[in-house]
């Protein structure tokens, strides 16, 4: 009873496991540490079975959504952050960033696991060190045995002498791990390998590993991730092969690699230096030609090495791993290890599972839209305004058409200039001219015996053709005014190996997924406003188009009588499940369709496609500051002006309001001496000479009173009484 209480508590205590990662917001530390806190501690020690493989295999897709709360009995994750701003992941239950060391080695000694990740900083290899040596010195005081895995890089073997001079192709294993000659660029990693390998010698109480893993893929990163980037955006003809492109790349899905982290925490292994790779030998060329294929133009182009400097996505640590030739096998892992794969076959066998978790990871998701409505409603203004917004492809079926004439021509020319072929690929080439000929005779047919009209036959099939295209599938397309029938919906989006008589009408068709539109938009008006918005086009618009007025009276009404049976279009949406959604224009009417484009918008939601690059946000920064700059510039200018003329004004005013009251003043002037004249001539003529008088009888006379002796003398002396 003892010994088996004994035994609870030993196994209670092993699977409380607290493991340590730095730089926990990184592409492969975020990814390693994301699938450890979803893994019950020791369970690679148990035997894989072939229901578990099955249902691992099911949730593989599900490794990305991880539960906010760590799960009972699984790895606790701790860890450090690149940056302080970084928000804690979910998973991880502390976060560190900007601590002392010996704060950072208080925490190490809670954990059981350390795990420093070299392969993405080589910032963290003095860090690295460090902890481990840390680490060393405290083993006197560990309670239980502790693990540290140092993650480093194939680049410590990537000038290794080739085991036998006569076949280069025999691989390296961990076995050969003494004979490893590293990279100029990596000579501290290799450095820090011996340091960690070194004082692990006390296994029982602190065992060391060392993991060379090759080039990491999978999930949303890694470095591959610039050559998706360039297929997925589609804006170059091919992707690029630096150099010759034969050099041989060790590789593993981050998430194998993780899984084989997993097994040493578990294992505790006696070999201490271990290689993580899958069992592919893929070179350079058939990585990118994979990528292309899968993902973006499906060629390739070789150019100079030197040409890789010119992308900016790509660091110097992304050039060096990109132009190893190595060949490795992790034999250990392979024999002794219980990893549940995700890409064991490697990259190319596994593309189609890597694109798919790929995509999801990064939100790069088609946006699929049809908009279908009457002439005049302004469908294709708003589908280019849309497609703008979310950088899809604006589909018009006359585009289509011509592309696909122009394609079919272009298969035929060269073989008619007499162009030669090779011979391994001449026998296909002669039957697609053949097939390319044979189509364009009968879609040249159809339009001479239509007018110039297309059949819709041929229509849907290069329709077809151009919705399955590389660039519809990874970013999606707007579908313009098309289709306009049951029929040509059903025809469309129907999945061609399908038999007809198999189909049952009002239940769910066999419809082809890939190519359905995920948002179906109906735009209509009433036909009063659609007769005046088509009367107050320019006459320059409507000559020669559906806009006339016998045209577009025709086009309406077919229009009208399409959308009244039973079998609409939009039936065929809502059988289907993909409900279209009803705008009327001429609710929403404003300047160029804003008010129906905003409500489009809030419907389809965010756009799902890479945002901008750095370089792009920083062009749109200088762009914005520049235009704020502008736009203050200008209205300083306008200020400026406005005060110079504001003043101007006001001298203005100024001198013309003082040459205004020196007028004044002189017209002033002139009355009051042209008024004074009679008064003055009348003073003179009979108060001044008595007045005069007056005073000088009173300078006289000096009465004490001289004012009432004058007024006393004027009276007595009054010309009129006398």
């Amino acid at each position: 009873m003892a010994e088996e209480e004994i035994v609870a508590q030993t196994e209670k205590v092993i699977r409380m496991q607290r493991v340590f990662i730095n730089l926990l917001d990184t592409y492969s530390s975020k990814n390693i540490g994301k699938f450890l806190s979803n893994c019950i501690v020791g369970a690679s020690l148990e035997e894989i079975t072939e229901e578990e493989e099955e249902e691992d295999e099911t949730k593989s897709a599900g490794r990305e959504a991880s539960s906010p709360k760590p799960k009972e009995g699984t790895f606790q994750i701790v860890g450090t952050l690149s940056q302080p701003e970084s928000p804690r992941p979910d998973f991880a239950v502390e976060t560190y960033s900007n601590i002392s060391r010996e704060d950072l080695l208080s925490h190490l000694l809670e954990c059981d696991v350390t795990i420093y990740n070299i392969t993405e900083s080589p910032q963290q290899v003095e860090e690295a060190v460090w902890a481990v040596s840390a680490l060393n010195e405290e083993v006197s005081h560990f309670e239980k045995r502790k693990i540290f895995i140092l993650l480093s890089t194939m680049m410590t073997w990537a000038r290794s002498k080739p085991l036998d001079p006569d076949d280069s192709e025999v691989p390296f294993t961990e076995e050969d791990y003494r004979r490893r000659k590293n990279h100029p660029n990596f000579l501290d990693h290799i450095n820090a390998e011996k340091m960690v390998l070194k004082v692990g010698k006390n296994v029982k109480k602190f065992a060391t590993y060392v993991v060379a893993s090759g080039l990491q893929y999978g999930a949303e990163g890694g470095t591959l991730h610039a050559f998706f980037k360039m297929a997925w955006l589609g804006e170059i003809p091919a992707l690029p092969v630096f150099g010759n492109g034969t050099n041989v790349i060790p590789a593993i899905h981050v998430l194998d690699l993780a899984g084989v982290i997993q097994n040493i925490i578990d294992h505790v292994p006696k070999v201490h230096y271990l290689v993580a790779v899958d069992e592919s030998v893929h070179t350079l060329e058939d990585l990118v030609k994979c990528i292309s294929k899968h993902t973006g133009p499906g060629k390739i182009q070789k150019v100079p090495k030197e040409n890789i400097f010119l992308s900016k996505e790509l660091t110097q640590e992304h050039l060096d791993h990109l132009f190893v030739n190595l060949r490795m096998e992790a034999l250990y892992v392979k024999e002794n290890f219980n990893i549940r794969w995700l890409a064991q076959t490697g990259f190319v066998e596994n593309i189609n599972t890597i694109l798919k978790e790929y995509k999801q990871s990064r939100g790069l998701l088609p946006i699929k839209i049809c908009i279908l409505g009457p002439l005049a409603v302004g469908k294709s203004s708003i589908a280019e305004e849309l497609a703008k917004h979310y950088k899809l492809h604006h589909i018009k079926i006359k585009d289509v058409i011509s592309e696909a004439i122009a394609k079919l021509e272009a298969i035929i020319a060269p073989k008619e200039a007499g162009e030669e072929e090779e011979e391994g690929e001449e026998e296909e080439e002669e039957e697609n001219v053949e097939d390319a000929r044979e189509l364009l005779d009968g879609v040249k047919e159809s339009m001479e015996q239509n007018a110039g009209r297309l059949e819709d036959q041929y229509v849907i099939r290069f329709l077809k053709e151009k919705l399955k295209s590389m660039p519809c599938k990874n970013q999606g397309y707007i579908l313009d005014g098309f289709p306009k029938t049951y029929d040509q919906a059903k025809d469309l989006f129907s999945q061609e190996d399908e038999e007809e008589e198999e189909e049952i009408r009002g239940k769910m068709f066999p419809i082809d997924k890939l190519i359905v539109p995920e948002f179906v938009c109906s735009l209509d008006a009433s036909d009063e406003f659609l007769k005046d918005r088509v009367m107050n086009l320019p006459e320059s618009v409507v000559a020669g188009t559906h806009y006339s007025q016998d045209r577009f009276l025709q086009a309406l009404s077919n229009y009208r009588d399409l959308n009244t049976e039973d079998e609409t279009v939009f039936n065929y949406f809502d059988e289907i499940e993909v409900h279209p959604m009803h705008i009327d224009v001429g609710k929403l009417e404003g300047a160029q369709n804003r008010l129906v484009i905003k409500q489009l918008i809030k419907e389809i939601g965010e756009p799902r496609n890479y945002g901008l690059t750095d370089e792009e946000k920083a062009e749109e920064e200088k762009r914005l500051v520049e235009e704020r700059m502008a736009k203050e510039a200008a209205e300083e200018a306008k200020r400026l002006h406005e005060e110079a003329m504001e003043t101007a004004e006001k001298i203005a005013r100024w001198e013309e309001w003082n040459k205004r009251l020196d007028e004044v003043k002189r017209e002033e002037r002139d009355l009051l001496e042209a008024q004074s004249v009679p008064l003055r001539n009348y003073l003179m003529t009979y108060v001044m000479p008595t007045l005069m008088q007056g005073l000088n009888e009173c300078c006289k006379v000096r009465p004490n009173d001289p004012v009432d002796f004058l007024a006393e003398y004027l009276f007595k002396n009054n010309p009129e009484t006398q």
